[in-house]
């Protein structure tokens, strides 16, 4: 069975998340249903990071398997007619070889975390963006940030119906810089726990705001404790922006 790989880029927020729910829409539902009109056939996607609500993608990246061979522009061209009106986007297909898994085959995945931070709300960004309106220090934020980096047990930043194995996780990009309103964070690793991201950058507000120190954020990760955790940020300004394979 020939497979493809997709580059996706979706708007988070009509969604429940990735992930296939049975009374919610999700943005596997939207692919899959897309696949099934030009194609006639059910396929299953797989990809390589199950955003939750409200998260958005720049490059997530799926693949999927169908019984006929189809020319892959047909296949990107038809994915975006049939996915209308939906805020999902397919920027690339390719066929690629059976033992590529979108999944399991990736060795890193890229998070982008966006801060609005100014006393006036998000008018072209809302639902795009955290609006936090008390100024945050960038430069203590990024230095809290490279103090938890490489491999550690991260179960203070996981979150509680967290699924994995192991809390561990090596960290390899946790980097915070101000491009004008705007506070970037960027994260790296071969996998995250569930909400780890949105974890770390809620209690990294907490240094911006002089609520903690730099010192206080690698403590909350030493304890070891969910509890030590600060606000889970909001799914608003999560992307995932790359997969490395």
């Amino acid at each position: 069975m020939p497979r493809y790989r997709l580059s996706v880029e979706y708007d988070g927020r009509p969604f429940c998340g990735w992930q296939m729910q049975a009374h919610d829409l999700s943005v596997q539902q939207v692919l899959e249903d897309a696949i099934a009109r030009f194609s006639g056939e059910d396929a299953v996607t797989q990809a390589a990071g199950r955003t939750d609500a409200g998260v958005h993608a720049l490059g997530q990246v799926v693949h999927f398997d169908l019984e006929r061979e189809w020319n892959p522009f047909k296949i990107r061209e038809a994915l975006n007619y049939h996915t209308k009106p939906h805020p999902v986007a397919v920027l690339t297909c390719e066929q690629v070889g059976e033992e590529f898994e979108a999944r399991f085959s990736a060795i890193a995945r890229h998070y982008e975390y966006r801060i609005l931070n100014r006393r006036a709300r998000a008018a072209l960004d809302a639902g795009r963006v955290w609006h936090v309106p008390v100024e945050l220090e960038a430069d203590a934020m990024h230095e809290a940030a490279q103090s938890i980096l490489g491999r550690h047990d991260f179960t203070t930043f996981r979150a509680s119906e967290c699924q994995a194995k192991s809390p561990e996780r090596t960290l390899d990009i946790f980097n915070v810089r101000r491009e004008s309103e705007m506070i970037v964070v960027t994260a790296k690793a071969r996998s995250f726990l569930h909400s780890q991201v949105r974890s770390m950058v809620g209690s990294l507000k907490l240094v911006g705001e002089g609520k903690w120190t730099p010192r206080d954020f690698r403590a909350a990760l030493d304890a070891r404790d969910r509890a030590r955790c600060g606000p889970l940020a909001p799914p608003d300004g999560l992307y995932l922006t790359k997969v490395d394979y």
